[in-house]
């Protein structure tokens, strides 16, 4: 390295190293355990348009075979991956105030064979379109934050289809499960394996779902759950909707808090907590408000804790629901998350596991470099910075002149066979 870098490359070897030994036990064959390491190193390679192609071309491979066969129909059990992931997680972020934070995200998709895929509303496009979605729940801590499960939304469209579900290898026995109800089934599945958390936060698809607040509110586990405007909480006087009680609070109840953070600096908003009643769960509750300072436009929170709290303390928490944006873009944008063109269940939770865990790597790597001063001068280590460094520094590549070649024609014959057989299915279709 130059001099006045800190970076060990060998160290970030290591790291990686590291995160290889936890998950190969995993894999049943020693061809499979081979080609893990490989691919992680493809999903972060930055390849532009990353799938089995071009991640084998980039390992060196002669063809996608051995990769598609990962992804489709080697032997190992990706739950068992993402239990790996949560622990090493855990390990490398984990304190007893950390934020769990569930949200969900779209990929868009053409066609409709592809697990979960029909119209339906997405936030990456802000609009109704034919997209595959999914809920992740991210652990967002004072070190770093990334993901530590996810869970494939199917529509009913779906789900009311035994045939199309049994095309897409989705198991038997698979329902109907509403956003919420992934969430709940994540959130249990963390805590029941011990993930050290104090808190939960979420939009208003999770905050208005009664269900969520009282799985978490019986563990004894605090939240911050967005909610609408016109949401009903019960006060000393009886149910009130959100926004007729912010509006007649006096100034005295608000306070200038900030929620962290953000691109351009601490974010101010006034905030206040208004006590609520709910006869049936045990623990505080709260209607928490923001008001932007500018314009003075409200956001809403359902708040609760086992104990009386600072306001300060769920501001703090509400401020890192914010996290999991920033980790769903980075995943999809450094890891791939998004790029996977699979089809099927299985492909699917394979694909989306490795990616996860291909980010929570560079999260800790960036979150080790960030313990240690940066040079005079220079800001800490992003995620995309250290990401950019590692494929530079780290990472060797296969691109010799015979390598690119033999991808070139290997690419070539398997276009000039598919557009073969398209003109023969067009032609032999009746007029």
């Amino acid at each position: 390295m130059a001099v006045g870098h800190s970076i060990d490359s060998e160290r970030w070897r290591a790291e990686f190293e590291g995160v290889l030994s936890r998950v190969t036990g995993r894999f049943a064959r020693v061809e499979t355990r081979r080609r893990v390491g490989p691919f992680l190193l493809g999903l972060m390679a930055g390849l532009g348009r990353t799938n089995c192609w071009t991640v084998s071309e980039h390992a060196g491979e002669a063809s996608p075979d051995g990769m598609q066969r990962l992804l489709a129909r080697a032997v190992w059990d990706a739950d068992a991956v993402r239990d790996d992931l949560r622990g090493y997680v855990v390990e490398r972020l984990g304190e007893p105030e950390a934020v769990l934070v569930v949200d969900e995200t779209g990929d868009l998709k053409k066609g409709t064979a592809t697990v979960g895929v029909q119209r339906q509303y997405t936030g990456t496009a802000e609009r109704i379109e034919n997209a595959q979605v999914a809920v992740y729940l991210a652990y967002a801590a004072d070190r770093g934050h990334t993901f530590i499960d996810r869970a494939l939304y199917l529509p009913k469209s779906w789900t009311g289809d035994p045939y199309r579900l049994a095309a897409a290898g989705v198991p038997d026995g698979t329902g109907f499960r509403t956003k919420p109800a992934l969430a709940r089934e994540m959130l249990a599945r963390a805590f029941d394996a011990g993930t050290p958390a104090g808190w939960v936060a979420a939009d208003e698809v999770y905050g208005q779902d009664p269900k969520l607040r009282a799985d978490l509110a019986r563990r004894g586990v605090g939240y911050v759950l967005a909610v609408a405007s016109n949401h009903q909480v019960t006060i000393g006087i009886g149910p009130r909707k959100a926004v007729e009680l912010a509006v007649r609070l006096p100034a005295r109840s608000w306070q200038k808090l900030s929620a962290g953070m953000g691109s351009k600096g601490q974010r101010y908003y006034d905030w206040a907590m208004i006590d609520t009643v709910d006869q049936d769960l045990p623990g505080r509750h709260w209607l928490l408000i923001r008001r932007n300072r500018r314009t003075g436009e409200y956001a809403f929170y359902r708040a609760h804790a086992p104990g009386p709290v600072p306001l300060s303390a769920l501001v703090r928490v509400a401020g890192r629901r914010w996290a999991v944006e920033e980790t769903i873009q980075t995943c999809k944008e450094l890891a791939s998350l998004d790029q996977h063109q699979v089809r099927k269940w299985t492909s699917w939770h394979r694909w989306t596991v490795l990616a996860m865990l291909v980010h929570a790597f560079l999260a800790v790597l960036a979150a080790d470099e960030r313990d240690q001063p940066p040079p005079e001068g220079l800001l800490p280590l992003t995620v995309n910075e250290v990401r950019r460094l590692f494929t530079a520094l780290v990472v060797q590549t296969a691109e010799t002149v015979a390598h690119v070649l033999h991808w070139s024609q290997w690419r070539r014959r398997h276009q000039a066979n598919a557009r073969a057989s398209h003109y023969r299915r067009r032609d032999h279709q009746p007029n």
